[in-house]
């Protein structure tokens, strides 16, 4: 192990069957050192397909909060080899651990094919702030909009159920295109483009950016008008970073998860900015500075503020109306011990649901009474799915209640 690792961070392995939500329960995970194959960890997944967090050897802090030095990377690495009995064998690369935080690894196992070769490698890449830095040309920040017979039919944006992400250049039909979850393309982003161990508010800003400028590709069909199948690509020469099956920084994706429905936006414009951005160091544009915003951030700078400073004064949020793909809409009021009524009603029918692929979450009276039976299946449901385990229902935990049950009832 790499002596210069002073600090400590955490791991943990979540698996589940292939693509489908259901967890793998008594997995073997392995966890080993790249630079020699000693094996540091072995632990098996819970009810819930997932292991405990593991501790692991991580850099010193301060080479992530700010910009390293050549040749020292900001992050720990780990090799993570995953077996199940009846399913394939999987080794990933390049698992990524930063001081004192807490990074989610998931990993989908595929049955394991009759006389097939049934091991699967996958090697991650770089994160984008240590590997090549990101070479956008500059475009406008507004954009004209797609012609009547185009798909944009609403006033307003709205935030889709799934992003079309293209793993390569545009003009690449070798490039697969991957369907990913608005959320989850927008966590595997935000964690490819910036760290955890960042200020709080540093890092809104940042995650705002990346809304914004996904929002306006989704908006004005920026690919599709120009005859392509897919919303955004890989390619950081024209969009954003994005590493199919990379690691997921838990802090940035509660933070993610508290803003997905917001855009950054200007007066007289139905659209979301195209909000530019880059390192700030290698690498300058017109848009957000990422060390910049960061520099900011332990000054004490809002995430508003932060944003204003590098795309204008007059720049403000906006909430999307509609979220695609969840089968009723959040209510607005906080759902809590003393609460009744048919939201109440909805989130314990659809936990009651959830916990048959979930068993340690209890199943509950679907009475409307939000007593301590249903504050309890919450905080387990909260302590799964990696939201803050507050036992109340908020705007976060309402989403992610009906995204996993519309997974696993098979409604998507």
């Amino acid at each position: 192990m790499n002596p210069a690792y002073l600090d400590t961070g955490n791991l943990q392995i979540f698996v589940t069957a292939g693509e489908a939500p259901d967890p793998i329960p008594n997995a073997t995970v392995r966890v080993s050192d790249p630079e020699n194959g000693q094996i540091l960890e072995e632990v098996s997944t819970d009810a819930s397909g997932q292991t405990p967090f593991i501790e692991l050897p991580a850099p010193p802090m301060e080479l992530s909060v700010a910009e390293a030095e050549a040749g020292q990377r900001p992050y720990a690495v780990y090799n993570v080899t995953i077996s199940a009995e009846g399913r394939e064998t999987l080794h990933i690369g390049g698992v990524e651990v930063l001081p004192t935080g807490r990074s989610i690894q998931r990993s989908a196992l595929s049955p394991a094919r009759s006389g097939g070769f049934n091991v699967r490698n996958l090697l991650l890449p770089p994160h984008a702030l240590w590997g090549e830095p990101s070479s956008r040309e500059p475009e406008e920040e507004v954009k004209p909009l797609p012609k009547p017979e185009g798909l944009v039919v609403l006033p307003e944006p709205v935030i889709p159920e799934f992003i079309v992400v293209h793993a390569g250049r545009p003009d690449d039909p070798s490039a697969p295109n991957y369907w990913v979850r608005f959320k989850d393309y927008i966590k595997n982003v935000a964690c490819s483009e910036i760290y955890s161990t960042w200020k709080t508010e540093a890092i809104k800003a940042n995650v705002l950016a990346i809304l914004s400028f996904t929002l306006n590709r989704v908006y004005t069909e920026w690919y599709r008008g120009k005859g392509y199948d897919f919303t955004i690509t890989s390619s950081t020469a024209f969009d954003q970073s994005f590493s199919y099956g990379r690691t997921i920084f838990e802090e940035i994706g509660v933070v993610v998860d508290d803003l997905f429905t917001t855009y950054v936006t200007k007066e007289g414009i139905a659209q979301p900015l195209f909000t530019q951005y880059c390192d700030g160091r290698r690498v300058q544009c017109g848009g957000l500075s990422q060390w910049g915003s960061q520099a900011l951030g332990e000054q004490g700078w809002d995430a508003v503020s932060i944003l204003r400073k590098y795309y204008g004064s007059e720049i403000y949020l906006k909430s999307a109306e509609k979220v695609e793909g969840v089968p009723l809409s959040y209510g607005g009021q906080v759902l809590a011990p003393g609460s009744e009524g048919e939201d109440v009603r909805t989130v314990q029918e659809q936990l009651n649901r959830i916990a048959n692929n979930y068993p340690a979450i209890p199943k509950v009276p679907a009475d409307g009474i939000y007593g301590p039976a249903t504050q309890a299946a919450v905080t387990e449901f909260q302590k799964i799915f990696h939201l803050p385990q507050t036992g109340s229902v908020d705007f976060a935990t309402w989403y992610e209640i009906s995204n996993v049950f519309v997974a696993v009832a098979g409604l998507a």
